[in-house]
């Protein structure tokens, strides 16, 4: 960093990527501080400016490098590595700049065992749910793997055991040689806890008789706009809530409803033609229930307006997929194995990573225009343009 940048630098003041402190610094203080960066989104904690952006440097700049990169390796967890620059003013002063990177073995603590992030405010200890999202990013925890404490045997649907047995094995589930307590013991979807054997997030998911009791987000919101954002209020809304299949099957439903289909006759039939692809919609569908990050407490969000559909995923992307990566079929990382497995057993998925692939390829050809992927805040969007010719006028 030359002088100009940091000049600019401390001229933008304090944020979410930026720290100034004067030296000495405390070494509790300073470890926070790198924890915190590493956990969030990498920055540079910057020594010897003032919290009014005076620039009165430090006395011994070798000294102060020294002890931070002591500080980075002794006092975090895992230790840290810090790329640290000596910026010289123009009176002679030097200000030293310690770069953190956005960490790849997060989630970090100091060694006193405190978990930091930072914020637009400064940093803080994380939450739980923070807490929660740093390890499932860090492939260290899986989310949909964890019990349900406050749930118990009865809380699963039996019948729903053995339809997925039937459809599954091709058996009954009383031909078998236990029941459906062992059986969902045996494929991890019960397990211990403190005094007794608790159903998964993944189990309540999928054969909770009320899955919403204890995952009140776990749900997806569905609405058509008529018009182009939501100023305006939605001609029909639905809150879809039951298991994961049922939510599939209603929104696919909803989608139905509101997205026209043309009937042609082809041949000796009447053939139907959907505005955009059933199976690309299932496959998007799909995707979003199977791999969205259930410590959101916000639900899956599915908007029909007049010129686009919006498939709205709440988290963000696991660490290592890219968008890009996405729109080639390379991206096969599980936030939720569990859950996937199952949507696999199922048919729902080929567990090969492709589908999203096939759904962009499908729809591109159908409507004639590729989809949108982006990343909104903590929400992942597949975005579908609707042919205009069908658009304009929906119901």
């Amino acid at each position: 960093m030359n002088l100009d940048s940091l000049e600019q630098r401390i001229a933008a003041g304090e944020d979410v990527h930026t720290e100034f402190k004067l030296w000495p610094v405390n070494n509790v203080s300073a470890a926070e501080s790198l924890v915190a960066f590493a956990n969030t989104d990498g920055g540079q904690f910057i020594i010897g400016v003032s919290d009014d952006g005076q620039m009165v440097g430090v006395n011994d700049p070798d000294r102060v490098m020294q002890w931070f990169d002591n500080l980075a390796y002794h006092n975090c967890e895992p230790p840290l590595t810090v790329l640290q620059e000596a910026v010289r003013t123009t009176d002679g002063r030097t200000v030293i700049v310690v770069n953190v990177a956005k960490g790849d073995q997060r989630p970090y603590r100091t060694n006193r065992g405190d978990y930091v992030i930072r914020t637009t405010s400064g940093r803080r200890l994380a939450t739980r749910q923070e807490l929660l999202r740093l390890f499932q990013a860090s492939d260290s925890l899986y989310y949909d793997e964890t019990i349900v404490l406050r749930a118990a045997l009865h809380d699963i649907d039996a019948s729903l055991v053995e339809h997925f047995v039937e459809r599954t094995y091709s058996q009954k589930l009383t031909d078998l040689p236990f029941d459906h307590e062992t059986f969902l013991k045996n494929i991890n979807l019960l397990r211990p806890g403190r005094d007794a054997f608790y159903p998964t997030v993944a189990c309540m998911l999928f054969f909770g008789r009320n899955p919403q009791r204890y995952m009140p987000h776990a749900q997806v919101a569905v609405a058509r706009i008529p018009g182009f954002d939501l100023s305006q209020p939605p001609s029909d809304a639905k809150q879809i809530d039951g298991t994961l299949l049922d939510q599939l099957e209603d929104t696919g439903r909803f989608l139905r409803v509101h997205l026209p289909t043309v009937h042609r006759i082809e041949g000796f039939g009447n053939e139907r033609f959907p505005e955009i692809p059933e199976e690309a919609l299932r496959e998007i569908v799909v995707n979003a229930l199977a791999h969205r990050d259930y410590t959101v407490a916000a639900p899956v969000r599915v908007f029909i307006y007049d010129n686009r559909v919006e498939v709205r995923t709440p988290g963000g992307l696991p660490n290592t997929v890219t968008i890009e990566a996405i729109k080639l079929g390379a991206a096969h990382v599980m936030r939720n194995p569990a859950v996937y497995t199952l949507f696999t057993r199922w048919g729902l998925v080929t567990g090969i990573g492709s589908g999203v692939y096939r759904a962009i390829r499908s729809i591109t050809e159908a409507t004639g225009s590729a989809p949108v992927l982006l990343q909104e805040g903590n929400e992942f969007v597949f975005l579908i343009q609707r042919p205009v010719q069908n658009s304009v006028g929906a119901a």
